[in-house]
């Protein structure tokens, strides 16, 4: 203790005034403590702040000790609240870049640097994103306007008692860099849809250019893309063209559903909706889906046993909607039974957009197949063209099954390529359950 003391009070980390000195035998000791609401604990032994205050007093400290000692590194050290520094022990030759220190330790111990700031942001539902930029900028660590660091990540060994949780992170910057493919428009992909290519226009278009060229529509009073309900039949891919919307963009995603938020409690299910939103907010941009939105946003005056809870919900979500918007929340719904939602809830203002999406034709089922089978080992006889016409007008789920049970049937057979025999035989065996006709389209209502 005498040795590290020596060392601190030389780089003018501490001074002698902020320790008690005695002597124990021969050997001579150092002491500091600090008052129950202070922490005093090694950065191993770390946890999430409970607060931003909690989280700005460790950025101060953090960004202070590198005012005065700029070269030790500290993802060992020993964090002292009282003294607003973190004090290296110099156990380690390989400093790990402050972004690190700071991210394992808001996380509460995950390997993540807080100049990756998106993954940050998604881990750490208990601070806003405008106070996480606070408290990361607050530590010295400078961030773009748009969340990312200013200049590279520095590559990062971490000490053996930061391993004790999470596998070794070599290099913050390529952990960043593979978020990042994750996400399609971070990359200037064009979103795409197999098999719906209207829907893909309309999420290219109303969706996906207005946050790519946020400034532009920005300047014409269009602040973020408006909430949108997808309406259709069971099995005519709602679900999955949203799934592949949200994968795209990369953002943080939550889910409204009956499962989640129904309470037979008066008050519990609009808590519930409430705290939703919030946690949406809280980590926008986000994306917040609501899933089979008839079942909690049904007309209030159709009447029930249950109206004086729909009535409740209904409001709520009448007050939710704009203020999501607002605060960079991605809206969009679906629903089997658009004719028995609220009126108030699907005007525009709060469903700007209305979309009908109905069962596939002939060329999207093709689309569809065409990706589908790029990813298997197939025979060159194969031809999609007479499945195609014949799931034309049915579930997009009914074309998948028919792929996989083909690939199936073609295996129990032997075989390691997928054979046309197999894929028509699996035709055979998947008759229609929805008894859907060959209309479809997609529209705006």
């Amino acid at each position: 203790m005498e040795t590290l003391f020596a060392r601190w009070s030389a780089s003018g980390l501490v001074e002698l005034g902020d320790f008690h000195r005695f002597t124990f035998g021969a050997e001579t000791y150092h002491t500091v403590s600090c008052s129950p609401s202070q922490l005093l604990v090694h950065l191993s032994d770390c946890r999430s702040p409970n607060n931003k205050n909690e989280a700005i007093a460790f950025a101060v400290a953090l960004r202070d000790t590198r005012a005065i000692d700029s070269d030790s590194s500290l993802q060992d050290a020993v964090y002292v609240e009282k003294l607003s520094r973190l004090l290296p022990t110099y156990e380690i030759n390989s400093p790990a870049d402050d972004g690190i220190v700071l991210g394992y330790w808001l996380s509460g111990g995950a390997q993540i640097s807080a100049e990756s700031f998106q993954r940050l942001r998604q881990m750490l539902t208990w601070i806003g994103p405008a106070a996480l930029r606070e408290v990361i900028e607050t530590a010295g660590i400078e961030l773009a306007d748009d969340g990312t660091p200013l200049g590279a990540n520095k590559v990062a060994h971490l000490p053996h008692s930061l391993h004790q949780k999470t596998s070794p992170l070599e290099n913050a910057d390529a952990l960043e860099q593979s978020a990042k493919r994750k996400a399609g428009i971070e990359l200037g992909k064009t979103f795409e849809l197999s098999g719906r290519p209207e829907l893909e226009a309309f999420f290219n278009e109303h969706i996906v250019d207005i946050v790519r060229n946020k400034e532009r529509y920005s300047a014409l009073g269009i602040e973020f893309p408006a909430a949108t309900v997808l309406h259709g039949p069971p099995g005519c891919g709602k679900t999955f063209a949203v799934e592949q919307l949200v994968e795209y963009l990369g953002w943080p995603s939550f889910q409204l559903d009956a499962s989640t938020i129904a309470s037979p409690f008066i008050h519990e299910t609009s808590r519930k909706v409430s705290e939703m939103f919030e946690k949406a907010m809280q980590n926008a941009p986000s994306v917040l889906v609501i899933d089979e939105m008839e079942a909690f946003l049904a007309d209030r005056e159709a009447g029930g046993g249950g109206s004086h809870h729909r009535v409740e919900e209904v409001a709520e979500f009448l007050r939710r909607i704009p203020e999501a918007a607002k605060n960079e929340v991605l809206i969009i719904a679906m629903t089997n039974r658009v004719e028995m939602i609220d009126p108030a809830i699907m005007r525009r203002g709060r469903f700007d957009h209305v979309i009908a999406v109905g069962y596939p034709d002939e060329a999207e089922v093709a689309a569809l197949l065409a990706k589908l089978l790029a990813a298997l080992p197939k025979d060159r006889a194969v031809d999609p063209a007479p499945l195609a016409k014949a799931l034309a007008g049915r579930p997009l789920s009914d074309v998948a099954f028919v792929v996989r049970e083909g690939a199936r049937l073609s295996a129990r057979a032997g075989s390691d390529m997928l054979g046309q025999d197999f894929l028509l035989a699996a035709l055979e065996a998947a008759p229609s359950r929805s008894g859907a006709g060959p209309e479809r389209r997609v529209g705006f209502v």
